[in-house]
């Protein structure tokens, strides 16, 4: 079933048998929830398991609605969406994202964590990385073809300029930049685990994090950024940890 939750298009698969927490899911930017969550290799083996199953698109993202502007993506809203439907579930769930997904999970955590069981966190940069960013710069590439002088600006920007909706995108990274990851400001006191590729640069000092949250460990698995996440060893990880 899928039910538009503010912005937010969110999809519920129910367990003939459940009895344990549910399972959310929230993938990572430039992606969607089909993409990063296959149904088979994530969705149907916690059904049998007895979990109901959560899955997002985040704003700007898969069925979601686009993002008009960057007030409307700051991550405060985003994450009250999400803890609105979290607190339309049976009981506390645990959490798995990936990249953006990650880091929104990290601040749903904190700041509603009674809705939240444990955390799984792949891929999490330990900085905001659109913090940085030129966004008129970033526009006047996707809109004139002018390559920002600024290599960080560029990469992305040429990245989003290949998707079908870039302003929506960059609307949604703008709002983000807006309220920055900020590990000393907000931490989730939960049972987590990071997870992070090898060959992965965005997240390879995510164990920088830990001391964040005590208790907490990260794992390496084979792969760069997106390679990690489709790494047999990333699923088997995650779900061992659940």
């Amino acid at each position: 079933m899928t039910a538009q939750a503010n912005f937010l298009a969110v999809q519920h698969f129910r367990s003939p048998a459940p009895k344990h927490a549910p399972v959310l899911f929230l993938h990572g930017f430039m992606s969607n929830s089909a993409a990063d969550w296959p149904a088979a290799a994530w969705v149907e083996p916690l059904l049998v398991a007895g979990r109901d199953v959560i899955v997002v698109d985040l704003p700007g993202h898969g069925a979601s609605a686009r993002v008009e502007n960057a007030e409307a993506a700051r991550p405060s809203r985003i994450v009250a969406a999400l803890a609105d439907t979290l607190a339309e579930a049976s009981g506390p769930a645990d959490v798995i994202g990936y990249s953006l997904g990650a880091r929104l999970a990290w601040s749903l955590a904190a700041q509603s964590g009674d809705l939240v069981g444990k955390l799984v966190l792949g891929g999490l940069a330990p900085n905001e990385p659109f913090a940085a960013l030129d966004f008129p710069a970033a526009r006047r590439l996707v809109d004139e073809g002018v390559a920002p002088a600024d290599p960080l600006t560029g990469f992305i920007a040429g990245m989003v300029a290949r998707a079908p909706d870039p302003h929506s995108l960059l609307n949604l990274a703008e709002g983000l930049a807006a309220e920055a990851f900020d590990p000393e400001r907000e931490a989730p006191a939960k049972n987590v685990l990071f997870l992070a590729g090898t060959e992965d640069p965005m997240a390879g000092a995510v164990d920088t994090l830990e001391p964040f949250i005590p208790g907490s460990r990260t794992l390496r698995v084979p792969g760069d950024h997106m390679g990690a996440l489709a790494s047999e060893a990333f699923r088997h990880e995650a779900l061992a940890f659940l």
